[in-house]
């Protein structure tokens, strides 16, 4: 087989194009393949699929394609253009790359598929790409699968927020609970944030959606009311929140306690802190017979400490009546308690109580959304850091947006 036969099938090219020549540089450890169309060929419009005649050529262009036998393979070819009688003269596509793409389709599926592995750096070195080059590919993929969103509205949703670099700066991320992916991701955490993030979904999904899992920050609870009909009957404060502010709270006593020990020589609270962060079925085997000495003694921390794990049976129950009754005895129990901590922790939730007693007609959580932030945190500590927002958020909806990211073959030219 000649080497024109060969590459005109590891390229996958099909008439009317056909493969003119091969050039091999050994020390230069590339392949250069120049490819052309039969004289008679007609080409689609790019805008509206009409057959059209050639007009001209552009200028040259070399696309990156797979390597073959270790050599980098580079594509060349000069792209017709046609004469459309509504549209007037316009570039026809090719069929092994997409528009203003320096890449084969089946480079960019290798790309994408090396970089969902691995992070961007060391995909860009295995590839033998630039940072740039292979966030171009990453950055076109994400534009890719948004355009192709088409499923359903979702119905339930989560808003998290996620700390992006020092100095307190932060996005807003928004989260389709059921599908477990990543919707939209939005500069900071004002109220402009999130309503951009409805803004963005839609009126018809906007109308759809039944429930949003969100934390008691203010500028979400503003944007969702101001978005959605009835929200005060859909926002649910987020369990997980509340339990983080709960720990919080137990973690502020026993600081307080552990300064006030330590004064008198008492180390019993030192090196403890993620102790009273546990569920009591999650305390470490080699360190429950500490833990059981510690919840016995008669420390503020420890009864603190009991407080917060009263409060998971809230969860558990049938109803909101259940609830608001179970949730009045908890409170009188706190305030009892002269531990002040925990008595705002109480009445902070008893200020939000509505919208934590509609988690028993949704049962919703924020726990799709933190287990995004985790690989966010993935990404973020293995990136050290993203040159802009921009690229912070391609990086996350490429991981964790669930999209088509792959590009499609082009079927946009016509036989002879």
């Amino acid at each position: 087989m000649r080497d024109t036969e060969l590459y005109q099938h590891l390229l996958g090219i099909t008439t009317p194009w056909t493969v003119e020549r091969v050039a091999l540089d050994v020390p230069g450890g590339r392949v250069d393949v120049w490819a052309r169309h039969d004289k008679k060929a007609r080409f689609a419009c790019p805008e509206c699929g009409k057959e059209c005649g050639l007009y001209d050529h552009d200028e040259e262009r070399v696309w990156r394609h797979l390597d073959s036998c270790q050599f980098q393979t580079f594509l060349h070819a000069r792209i017709p253009r046609v004469r459309c009688d509504e549209h007037g003269v316009r570039q026809a596509r090719v069929p092994w790359a997409e528009p203003k793409s320096r890449f084969t389709m089946l480079f960019e599926r290798l790309a994408i598929d090396v970089m969902l592995n691995m992070d961007l750096t060391n995909a860009a070195r295995l590839l033998g790409l630039s940072w740039d080059e292979a966030h171009h590919i990453r950055e076109r993929a994400v534009a890719r699968g948004l355009s192709r969103r088409s499923e359903a509205p979702p119905r339930r949703l989560g808003v998290d927020e996620k700390a992006i670099a020092k100095r307190h700066q932060y996005a807003t991320i928004l989260v389709d609970i059921d599908r477990g992916r990543v919707l939209e991701v939005v500069k900071d955490r004002r109220k402009e944030s999130l309503s951009a993030c409805y803004v963005g979904l839609g009126p018809e999904a906007v109308e759809s959606v039944e429930a949003v899992a969100m934390d008691m920050w203010e500028p979400f609870i503003h944007a969702t009311r101001a978005a959605l009909q009835n929200a005060d009957d859909k926002i649910v404060f987020d369990r997980f929140h509340i339990a983080k502010h709960l720990g919080d709270g137990v973690d502020k006593v026993r600081r307080a306690e552990n300064r006030r020990l330590a004064s008198d020589g008492d180390t019993r609270l030192i090196g403890t802190k993620h102790l009273w962060l546990f569920a009591e079925a999650n305390v470490p085997d080699r360190r429950q017979v500490e833990f059981a000495k510690l919840k016995g003694a008669r420390l503020k921390t420890a009864r603190a400490w009991a407080m917060k794990e009263a409060f998971r049976d809230f969860w558990t129950l049938a109803n909101a009546d259940e609830g608001r009754t179970f949730f009045g005895h908890w409170r009188r129990w706190v305030r009892r308690s002269g531990i002040t901590p925990m008595k705002r922790a109480a009445d902070m939730i008893h200020r939000h109580l509505p919208n934590v007693l509609t988690y028993f007609t949704h049962r919703i959580t924020n726990a799709a959304s933190e287990g995004i932030n985790a690989g966010i945190q993935l990404l973020s500590s293995r990136a050290r850091g993203f040159r802009s927002f921009a690229n912070f958020r391609v990086a996350i909806l490429f991981r964790h947006g669930g999209l088509d990211l792959y590009p499609a073959w082009n079927h946009q030219v016509l036989p002879t």
